[in-house]
């Protein structure tokens, strides 16, 4: 079986295009992951998903050994199977929905004790425990166990949790079953501390982890506290290993990180928005709860390649969101996740052709014309 491999392909500026290589498929980067919370993406169907170009979704540790339970979906043939992806799956370690989610959570050197938000039943789950769930789930990017406190947080604490994080690592790390061209990835931490975030980055390049994510960003702080974390971390990263930055983001927060040579993405924002009636465009963002769009026959976006930006009208969708139709989630859902997956592709292209600064500066250029429709 072949093995998980990254190549770098091109790169302009800071931003980098190239592929992940895993026996389920390549992930063509920089590559964004819809999440698949609880075995799969809201509102969407897996082939659709995988029609919009998507090469890998998301899956979560801390929902799925809670329900139905690892070892369930080992018995019933793995995650891939379970929610027939037969795709790349990156499954993230549990540790940040246990600190943010899980009731009367205690935490120690040995991992987190803590009570289930579904039933209030106990758990624990350290390193070992979080790395043998994800090997029980199948997946092919799997995440180290970590503690990621909320920005802003005193010096003192990102301290305190990014050495942690580091140990925590160690154990993830030796933890890691391997085999089947199966990767482990090590998180950065370090709240906003430079210092910090640059001592974690090179403690995990030491480690030889496959891959190394940028963690705790995200998590309240201004956007430009995150992209002078990127600054400081991305050259401290090894060039010939993907660089994920977890959580993240909007479609600005993307083309801006990409810039800063990230690869990899994931975030909840473009389904959690299209249930709520938000669709992003290359027009910007529109908000159908506007009454504005209630007698608008024009679509969403004509040029677009997504039928559910295309072929039904603002009025319509602005009608299915005020009265909480299922199939106004499920359109704009449709279209945020075909927006996001073009937006992919087209700075793929660009980093190939060495036009990213234009690329950027026209799609943002389209963003402001059209805050005037939102």
């Amino acid at each position: 079986m072949p093995a998980f491999s990254y190549a770098l392909h091109a790169t302009d500026r800071g931003a980098r295009a190239g592929v992940i290589s895993t026996p389920r498929g390549d992930i063509r980067t920089p590559a964004f992951m819809p999440v698949g919370t609880a075995a799969t993406v809201k509102a969407m169907y897996p082939a659709q998903v995988r029609e919009l170009g998507a090469d890998i979704v998301l899956g979560n540790t801390y929902h799925l050994m809670l329900r139905p339970g690892a070892e369930r979906i080992a018995e019933l043939g793995g995650l891939h199977k379970f929610m027939n992806w037969p795709h790349p799956i990156l499954t993230d370690s549990g540790g940040f929905q246990v600190m943010s989610l899980a009731k009367l959570r205690k935490l120690d050197e040995n991992g987190v004790t803590f009570q289930s938000h579904i039933d209030g039943s106990r758990h624990v789950l350290t390193p070992e425990r979080s790395m043998e769930i994800q090997g029980l789930l199948g997946s092919d990017i799997q995440m180290q166990f970590d503690e990621c406190v909320r920005l802003p947080c005193s010096d003192g604490e990102a301290e305190r949790a990014m050495r942690l994080s580091l140990r925590w690592a160690e154990r993830s790390r030796k933890a890691f079953s391997g085999g089947a061209g199966r990767a482990a990835f090590g998180i950065v931490q370090g709240g906003a501390v430079p210092a910090l975030r640059i001592e974690s980055a090179r403690a995990l390049a030491d480690m030889d982890f496959h891959g190394l994510a940028i963690g705790g960003l995200a998590v309240g702080e201004p956007q430009e506290v995150m992209l002078a974390m990127l600054d400081i971390v991305t050259p401290v990263l090894p060039e010939g290993k993907p660089r994920y930055l977890m959580g993240v983001g909007s479609p600005d927060d993307l083309l801006k990180s990409v810039a800063r040579g990230v690869d990899m993405f994931d975030c909840v924002m473009p389904t959690r928005a299209g249930r709520h009636g938000l669709a992003y465009t290359r027009n910007g963002k529109v908000n159908l709860r506007n009454a504005v769009h209630a007698g608008d026959n024009r679509p969403l976006d004509p040029e677009s390649s997504c039928p559910a930006a295309r072929d039904y009208s603002r009025a319509y969708l602005h009608h299915l969101v005020k009265s909480a139709e299922i199939l106004g989630m499920m359109l704009l859902t449709w279209v945020n996740l075909a927006y996001y997956q073009e937006l992919m592709a087209g700075m793929r292209g660009a980093i190939a052709s060495g036009g990213f600064a234009d690329f950027s500066e026209a799609v943002t250029a389209g963003w402001e014309a059209g805050k005037s429709e939102a």
